[in-house]
């Protein structure tokens, strides 16, 4: 194998925590693996731990970089070196086999059950209360729905609207009950 093979998977340049340590080297255990299965060496990605919100993790394809959340990793650091790192590198080597493909398509789900021998299941599972931001409620024919900060804010400017997955009715703000101030 080349030296660049061999190498660790660059991170960022802030100081790395015990369990962002252990991701990076199950970074590199992966691309180890996923070599030898295919037998070809493959570039290391930089990993970085600044993702925020609800997502375990993300690949960005073109730049050869994972990005990792880091208040998920510590609250689910197994999680992380049993699934989720294993799930990220598979978009990174899905995209460097076979180009522009669906993000969980069949070549992903191949790498994810042939090389490392996981279920290709395409959303984590794990507890986000501590990274949901504030929700507003909205309505649909269904029933209550909560929207995030940001969708909300679209449809204040007027930027958008967003409309139920399963009934296809425009989402309706509902009131929000007055605050009271207590003395």
């Amino acid at each position: 194998m080349t030296q660049a093979t061999q190498a660790q998977p660059q991170a960022d340049s802030q100081q790395l925590s015990a369990p962002q340590q252990q991701v990076l080297a199950q970074v590199a255990s992966c691309y180890q693996i996923a070599e030898t299965a295919l037998g070809r060496s493959l570039p290391r990605p930089k990993v970085m731990f600044t993702l925020r919100g609800k997502s375990a993790g993300t690949a960005h394809l073109q730049e050869n970089k994972l990005r990792f959340n880091p208040i998920l990793l510590k609250e689910n650091l197994q999680e992380f070196l049993n699934h989720v790192v294993a799930h990220e590198v598979c978009h990174l080597i899905a995209y460097r086999l076979y180009g522009r493909v669906k993000p969980h398509g069949k070549e992903w789900q191949s790498l994810m059950i042939n090389i490392f021998g996981l279920t290709p299941s395409t959303t984590h599972q794990l507890n986000i209360d501590s990274v949901v931001g504030k929700q507003y409620p909205y309505q649909c024919l269904c029933g209550p729905v909560l929207l995030s900060v940001r969708r909300h804010n679209k449809i204040v400017r007027g930027q958008t609207q967003y409309q139920c997955r399963r009934c296809k009715t425009q989402l309706k703000a509902m009131p929000t009950p007055p605050q009271h101030n207590r003395l």
